[in-house]
């Protein structure tokens, strides 16, 4: 992308992955665009059947500037979704930009707070952290709430990271960021792939700066998480950490 550099950066982009979200994807969209900050929302739908596509194409219509689409053919991961929606905002010169799910787990109004926070010059990454002082959790069973919380302990006791919540998909991004990364370099597709950006992110020597948000989960359409996912997640975070003594997530 050389022929991008002298080119200067502007906007915010949301990246909104989607699979089978009729129910909320006209409103997380209408709400990212009611913000007092201008936002811009690309979606990456995997081929979802119910018709979400759709749905987005026909507001693509009243919103050509600052409304846009991937499709692809299947679920192909949360994680392949995500640097699609990089390298297509990385093409465009965005400043900054942003992941955020479809199902208002994550409330659009929190992309200001997200926003504001990475403006110090130090700070490469934000995140919307359930586990810092003021972050919450609602419409969770404890169950879940006792997974979700050890993942993040278990994770921080490997990787050494200073961030409460690495597992949270909630997050802004600079771009000199994800411009310096090899995406070739991150292995994760799933539940892990938040953890790896995170940890690719502060091995490239930038902070991460967590924002307390309250999560709520999903009311409309049905939860992605699975058991897969997590074991995943376990495994990985023990490879990930061992690789990292020997590769660098830099673009040479």
């Amino acid at each position: 992308m050389a022929h991008l550099v002298n080119h200067p950066l502007k906007g915010k982009l949301v990246i909104i992955p989607t699979y089978n979200e009729k129910e909320n994807i006209a409103r997380i969209i209408e709400a990212v665009f009611s913000l007092s900050e201008s936002f811009h929302v690309l979606i990456i739908d995997d081929g979802s059947p119910d018709g979400t596509a759709q749905i987005v194409k026909e507001l693509m219509t009243q919103n050509k500037e600052r409304l846009f689409i991937q499709e692809r053919s299947g679920k192909l991961g949360l994680g392949t979704a995500y640097i699609l929606g990089f390298k297509w905002a990385l093409e465009r010169n965005y400043a900054f930009i942003f992941e955020m799910d479809a199902d208002f787990s994550h409330n659009p109004k929190d992309l200001l707070r997200l926003y504001e926070a990475i403006q110090n010059e130090k700070i490469g990454m934000s995140v919307g952290s359930r586990y810092v002082r003021g972050g919450k959790l609602e419409n969770w069973p404890w169950s879940r709430i006792l997974i979700s919380y050890g993942a993040s302990l278990y994770t921080r006791m490997i990787t050494w990271m200073p961030v409460k919540d690495p597992t949270a998909g909630f997050v802004c991004y600079k771009n000199e960021v994800l411009k310096k990364l090899d995406f070739d370099k991150i292995r994760f597709i799933g539940y892990a792939f938040q953890i790896e950006m995170k940890f690719a992110t502060r091995s490239l020597g930038y902070k991460i700066q967590e924002v307390p948000i309250t999560f709520t989960d999903r009311v409309e359409g049905v939860s992605k998480m699975s058991g897969g996912i997590v074991k995943e997640a376990a495994l990985g975070v023990i490879k990930m950490k061992w690789r990292s003594f020997f590769h660098s997530y830099a673009k040479k």
